[in-house]
């Protein structure tokens, strides 16, 4: 499978040749991906099946977590404390390695959040979310009416405490992926139903000013896909799913090229021994792809204890699903 180059620095992050690898596959719909530094292995969430799994090399896929409260994005914080979006509950939460849950997020206004979706971390630990609805959707969540009538973007602060509205609470339809610029400066947010990504300066207290379109017309009629999962890498391009697969944007918002995947890409997250390798859920697979590129330094990825663990443990093999190396 070929990649499309519309510029010449596209091939500077990936080359147009690369294989797309099927690590993994025979699930519902993949979402959620996130690489753990040391114990070298990839989470992700299967959420119409309420299931979260890992995957390696060596073992494969194995299941971690049934029910998962239809867990979508995950990562972790600087302490290897997993940070998950959970459908079912309208909650953020941080798992603990010793299996310790705490709710990190559930009500604004004195009303349940929607669903939180995605998530990011920044180095001062502070937590930001998007809030769209689809964990309110039959397959994907739990159906129920909506408490809020409008959706989202959060802050919750170091250290915890009440999440705060950071964008006007009408701009977005259905805000989802989000991730920061390498030096911090900016945070990017894409929304679903508008097919568009929005960047913003990121204050001092943590706030957000002078939003502005980044990337816009982010659809296909002939291709499946939609902007979901995004992360930015250490250049500062942004790497959004889309249709045919990931599109990805120099810092200007130039569309530089498109990373095709034989199926529809939900999510993206960067692992491997030297975060080189990039892996993408995508509906019923597990995908990886060798990039010339790493992401963003974000802060787990600086962990070192080896005593560092996993949140939960792990319960039962989980598939016949096949699971090669991953290049």
């Amino acid at each position: 499978m070929t990649h499309v180059t519309l510029r010449s620095e596209f091939e500077s992050l990936i080359d147009p040749y690369a294989p797309v690898a099927q690590v993994a596959t025979g699930f519902d719909f993949t979402e959620g991906p996130i690489w753990h530094p040391i114990e070298q292995y990839l989470l992700f969430s299967d959420m119409p099946a309420d299931v979260r799994r890992r995957w390696d090399a060596t073992r494969g896929v194995v299941e971690m977590r049934r029910p998962s409260n239809k867990c979508n994005g995950m990562t972790y914080d600087a302490d290897l404390n997993l940070i998950v979006c959970e459908h079912a509950t309208s909650s953020l939460v941080r798992e603990r390695p010793d299996g310790r849950r705490e709710i990190v997020a559930s009500h604004v206004e004195n009303q349940e959040l929607n669903s939180p979706n995605d998530v990011c971390v920044h180095s001062s630990g502070a937590i930001y979310f998007s809030d769209p609805w689809y964990g309110r959707m039959p397959v994907y969540g739990v159906e129920r009416p909506r408490q809020l009538g409008f959706q989202g973007v959060y802050r919750v602060p170091p250290g915890g405490g009440a999440p705060r509205l950071l964008v006007d609470r009408y701009l977005f339809d259905q805000p989802n992926g989000l991730c920061f610029s390498p030096d911090e400066r900016l945070l990017y947010v894409n929304d679903t139903v508008q097919a568009l990504i929005r960047v913003f300066d990121l204050g001092s207290d943590g706030g957000l000013s002078n939003g502005r379109v980044f990337a816009s017309g982010i659809r296909s009629e002939l291709e499946p896909g939609v902007p979901d999962g995004m992360k930015c890498d250490q250049r500062g391009n942004v790497w959004v799913t889309a249709p045919g697969g990931v599109w990805v944007y120099a810092p200007t918002g130039e569309l530089l090229g498109k990373v095709r995947v034989p199926e529809l890409v939900a999510n993206l997250a960067w692992g491997g021994a030297d975060f080189r390798t990039l892996y993408l859920t995508a509906t019923h697979s597990v995908y990886a792809i060798a990039t010339k590129v790493g992401p963003r330094h974000e802060p787990y990825m600086g962990a070192r204890s080896r005593g560092a663990a996993t949140a939960g443990s792990a319960t039962s093999s989980a598939s016949s699903a096949s699971a090669p190396a991953a290049p």
